[in-house]
Parts: structure tokens; C-alpha cells; sequence
């Protein structure tokens, strides 16, 4: 991969990584808020609701951010946009539309579809 590509990369995922984690930040202050202060049960239900919604959309951003760390340390070792299953590059426009993927789309089609098969 190029290092002007290499550049754009790390760019677009450090300011990834930076905006999920201010949402953590702030999902972090609105969970210290208390349903206590509802009286009414019908609001107390409503705001659990959101609360446990919003969990989880930050544990699947948590999930996210994993990858997006794993992406920046594979760019400091020389290995992003590489295969995991067959070695091969990535190409950029797989890389732009999913810049933490892990494959190229030749075998995440055959991992889908072993994985469609066993169910899991």
C-alpha cells in the first residue's frame, strides 16, 4: 500500500477512534443520572428503555473501537491492508467502505458463506 493511502488511513481512523470515544465520555455521564427521580412508572420504564438502548449501541461501539485500535497498530507494523486469510491486499475501495476489515472480499464471501451453512 502507498504511503499517501497509509496516511489517509490512520488519519480517518484516529478521528474515528477520538468521536466514539467523547460518546463513551458522555454515555458515561448519562448513566449516573437516576430513574429516582421519575415518580411517574410509566417515565421510569421510558427511561430504562433509552438507558438500555444506549448500552447497547456503546457496547457494539465498544466492539468497534477494538478494531479500530487493532487497524492503527496493524498500519505501525506494516501489515494494514493485508488478508487475513490469504495474505493478499485488501483493495482501497474495500478499505474505504470498512476500513477495520480484515479480509479481502474474496474470502470474507467464503467465510459468510461457511458461516451461513453451519448456522453460525
Amino acid at each position: 500500500m502507498k504511503d499517501k493511502d497509509l496516511k489517509y488511513f490512520k488519519a480517518l481512523l484516529s478521528r474515528w477512534l477520538e468521536e466514539l470515544l467523547s460518546h463513551a465520555d458522555s454515555t458515561m455521564n448519562g448513566l449516573r443520572e437516576s430513574d429516582e427521580s421519575l415518580p411517574d412508572p410509566l417515565d421510569r420504564a421510558v427511561f430504562d428503555s433509552e438507558r438500555n438502548f444506549t448500552l447497547r449501541i456503546r457496547d457494539r461501539e465498544s466492539m468497534l473501537i477494538k478494531k479500530i485500535r487493532k487497524s492503527l497498530q496493524d498500519i505501525e507494523e506494516g501489515v494494514y491492508g493485508t488478508c487475513e486469510s490469504c495474505g493478499e491486499d485488501i483493495a482501497i475501495e474495500r478499505l474505504k467502505a470498512r476500513p477495520v476489515t480484515r479480509h479481502c472480499i474474496r474470502c470474507k464471501t467464503q467465510i459468510e458463506a461457511r458461516e451461513k451453512l453451519t448456522g453460525t
